[in-house]
């Protein structure tokens, strides 16, 4: 009964946490099966849940940092760690893994239908190490806009639940903790290809609506940072990820506007 509450109370308290984890479960179901996205999360969950009880012990591999604990009874802990915090890596990585699909995919499309845009989604190369590192580093890129802000929850409703020993050089960030999420994104996807490889086939489709929901959770993680950190009072901060994200979101919409150069068909 005592979980139960507290479950109830962090779902009541992070809302935005679990809207995004449910627009990844439905996204992911359509993208690659039940089956896979299950695997997909379980893994995720796991890798960056060791890491970061592994970090608040030894400082590996985001650097060292610890959790203040100020939220207990409030929300689920796993020993020192809040439950929400490492259950945001796996849509993370996912939303990430869409973006990079998205950049990457061979697009197709009909001389009927020219700029209609359609994916060839095949095995091999969505689950490719090019895809794969394209992906990781959107995640790293995504981190580079939460954290900071993260940072400074005592100014908004997350609340100070962790902090720097030692302030590091990105708005307060250490750039360990950037190298760790690439260490967590790399572990996880390696992990996930190997799991993958060995699953039963299954028919290839055209995965479009559900990737471009993926790139949408993208997009809605990174709007609701910003948003939070220029309400804040952090211009500097939200400004430096605006100009970081402008380049890359023109270079997805040419992309799935259909006017680079597809495979005619």
């Amino acid at each position: 009964m005592e979980f139960l509450s507290l479950l109830i109370k962090t779902i009541a308290f992070r809302p935005y946490v679990f809207v995004f984890l449910a627009a990844f479960l439905f996204s992911a179901g359509r993208l690659i099966g039940r089956r896979r996205t299950g695997y997909f999360m379980i893994i995720t969950w796991i890798v960056a849940f060791v890491c970061e009880f592994s970090s608040t012990r030894t400082g590996i591999p985001f650097g060292w940092y610890h959790y203040t604990g100020s939220t207990m009874g409030q929300e689920l802990y796993m020993s020192d760690v809040p439950l929400m915090d490492s259950l945001s890596f796996p849509f993370l990585l996912y939303a990430s893994y869409c973006m990079a699909l998205a950049f990457l995919l061979p697009s197709i499309t009909t001389r009927s239908s020219p700029g209609l845009i359609g994916m060839e989604f095949q095995l091999a190369i969505r689950t490719g190490w090019p895809i794969m590192l394209l992906a990781i580093l959107f995640f790293v890129f995504l981190d580079v806009v939460i954290d900071p802000v993260a940072l400074r929850g005592d100014r908004w409703f997350l609340g100070k639940i962790y902090y720097y020993p030692e302030p590091g050089v990105h708005f307060g960030v250490p750039i360990a903790n950037y190298i760790g999420w690439g260490v967590v994104g790399f572990v996880a996807v390696g992990l996930y290809r190997f799991v993958e490889g060995r699953l039963p086939a299954e028919p290839q489709a055209d995965g479009s609506p559900a990737l471009l929901i993926g790139c949408a959770l993208y997009y809605a993680v990174l709007v609701f940072n910003l948003a939070v950190t220029f309400w804040i009072g952090e211009p500097l901060i939200g400004t430096t990820g605006v100009l970081m994200y402008l380049p890359i979101t023109a270079l997805v919409l040419v992309k799935l506007a259909g006017r680079l150069p597809p495979d005619v068909r």
